[in-house]
């Protein structure tokens, strides 16, 4: 699968492809059924099949000031995208000409002209353009005039709601993993590269592999029982890890810190996806090391018996 830029020539061999198009942020079993639809529509008519997205979200462009929310990279999303079956990636890349850009010209001239799209799928909720002035009924008039066939895809629900990204966010910052997961099928992962610490885990016998947060949402703030995959070797590991600003210590610094199971080897400068599956106790503060590796020893120990438990 390709990635490919909305501000790029298209080439040649996508164009008159059926397009998922969304935010598709998370890329959830919503997500996931617009995606399908597309994917089967292309299939159906021998052609490309296309799934875009738009980065940054167009809500940090307008509210820029807001905490970090993402649920996944664009490199995660292309990676989904391609198990769903896409043959090429879009990414429309939000800003102020994107922002302006009114709901007909952005059906007519960019989704039909400039992409050539034969067909497009969006949720039945999709709004774009200026203002927001398009939804599924101008996507569907203005390419009626251009050759642009369209299809909209109702809510999947899951519980007697609708499925959501912000649902989703709600529940990871709960500490809800087990939600997030069945509604995104699979567990809500943060990667990054490893980077150099304090070494302070290392020290009191928890080496830990120290991660940025980036953009990513913020879960509930504490102890997770995890799993690693390390990208270039695809190698998983088991392990706990600590989320949050790290209160035993100063100055408080913000932090993904997994420590794996029987694992010494060096993971500095190597990307790796940790993957959260059970919240075990919100992060505190200890009076000294020796209740904090007390503390530790109990946190490995839990983490095991549920990662034990899901094997």
């Amino acid at each position: 699968m390709i990635r490919i830029s909305h501000r790029d020539a298209i080439p040649e061999r996508l164009r008159g492809s059926v397009m998922a198009l969304g935010n598709f942020d998370g890329f959830h079993l919503g997500h996931q059924r617009v995606a399908a639809e597309a994917v089967g529509w292309a299939r159906e008519q021998g052609r490309p099949a296309i799934i875009a997205t738009f980065d940054p979200h167009p809500v940090r462009h307008f509210a820029p000031h807001i905490p970090p929310f993402r649920l996944t990279t664009l490199d995660q999303r292309a990676e989904l995208f391609a198990a769903a079956g896409a043959d090429a990636m879009l990414v429309f890349h939000f800003d102020h000409q994107l922002a302006a850009m009114p709901a007909e010209i952005f059906v007519r001239d960019l989704l039909a002209g400039r992409i050539g799209a034969g067909g497009v799928v969006t949720g039945e909720d999709f709004t774009f353009g200026a203002g927001r002035g398009g939804n599924v009924r101008v996507l569907d008039e203005v390419g009626a005039t251009c050759g642009l066939g369209t299809r909209a895809i109702g809510p999947v629900v899951d519980g007697g709601q609708i499925v959501s990204s912000s649902r989703i966010r709600d529940a990871l910052k709960a500490g809800e993993c087990e939600s997030a997961a069945r509604l995104l099928t699979r567990p809500f992962a943060i990667r990054g590269t490893v980077q150099h610490g304090d070494k302070r885990g290392r020290t009191i016998g928890y080496p830990t592999a120290n991660l940025a947060l980036g953009s990513y949402l913020r879960p509930r703030f504490g102890i997770y029982a995890v799993t690693g995959r390390l990208l270039e070797s695809g190698r998983m590991l088991q392990g706990a890890a600590n989320i949050g600003v790290r209160p035993t210590f100063d100055p408080p610094k913000e932090l993904l810190e997994p420590s794996f199971f029987d694992f010494d080897g060096d993971l500095y400068g190597q990307e790796i996806e940790v993957a959260f599956h059970h919240f075990i106790r919100p992060e505190q503060r200890f009076d000294g090391i020796a209740a904090l590796k007390a503390q530790m020893a109990k946190d490995c120990e839990e983490a095991r018996n549920l990662l034990s438990a899901r094997a």
